[in-house]
Formats: structure tokens, sequence, C-alpha cells
């Protein structure tokens, strides 16, 4: 990183079917070695999935799984006369966002199905209903900042 100035924010476009930045996002977050248009397909697959098995529209079911995922709070490690204490401070949605399409990835990497797109519309279905991998680990996350609350006077 530069010691002058801060990296310029890259501008990520919305992607072409649906128009959304978060999917746009999660896009860039599937690919693997620049190959974008198969990180699509998996995607646009999985979306295909949704729409005929539940007659939902996939945009509204990612956005609610992305929304469930997402953490309000979190633990950041504080240093304080020689102690760690891990304190629990608010998430930016910015990071709140990263970090649920980082968890849904993770997820869906770990699961058990043929395909990646398999794989894929089986967690945000879950995630949508308020189960799976990813809001396991969002609850994780918020059970570890709900029981070191006691050093939130140490937030800075």
């Amino acid at each position: 990183m530069s010691r002058k100035s801060s990296a310029p924010k890259r501008t990520i476009y919305p992607d072409a079917k649906y128009g959304s930045l978060i999917l746009a996002k999660f896009i860039n977050f599937i690919m693997y070695a620049g190959k974008k248009t198969a990180a699509e397909k998996i995607i646009y697959t999985a979306f295909k999935q949704i729409k005929d098995k539940t007659k939902e529209d996939p945009i509204k079911v990612f956005n609610d799984a992305i929304n469930n995922i997402r953490p309000n709070l979190e633990v950041r490690s504080r240093r304080v006369g020689g102690a760690t204490y891990q304190v629990p401070v608010e998430v930016k949605i910015k990071r709140s966002h990263t970090l649920a399409l980082r968890w849904l990835l993770e997820a869906t990497r770990k699961r058990k199905n043929k395909t990646m797109s398999d794989k894929l519309f089986n967690e945000l279905m879950d995630a949508s209903q308020k189960k799976g991998a990813a809001m396991k680990k969002r609850e994780d996350t918020h059970r570890m900042a709900e029981s070191n609350k006691a050093f939130a006077h140490y937030r800075w």
C-alpha cells in the first residue's frame, strides 16, 4: 500500500442481466483466474433454478439471503496494557455486505452437491429462510460480540 495516499476506489458496474451492484460484486467474488463468464454462468444457472422451483424473483431471494447473512456486530482485537481484549463494534454497511458475500461463498463451496450452481442454489434458499452454514457464521459472530459486551467501553 502506498504511503503517500490511499488507493483509489474502483467502481463496480451493475451486472448486465439484473442491474444489481451486489450481484456484480458477488460475481467478482466467485470468479477464478479472470473467468468472469464462467462465474456469471454459475450464478445465472442458480437463479434460473430459483425461478423454476420457487416461482419467485431470484434477485429478491438473493437480496433477502444477503440481508439475512449481514452481521450487525463483530469483535475487534484491542490491546490495553499488555492484555488483548475482543471488543464488540458495529459493522459498517459496506463491510457487512462484503462479509455476507464472503460467508455465502465459503458456505457454498463447502456444500456436498455436484455442481457449483446447485450448491449456490441450496445455500441461497437456506439463507433466505434464515438457516444454513452462512447464517450459522453470522450467529456465531453475534454471539461472540454479545459475550464480550463487558469490554465495550474499550471501543476506540
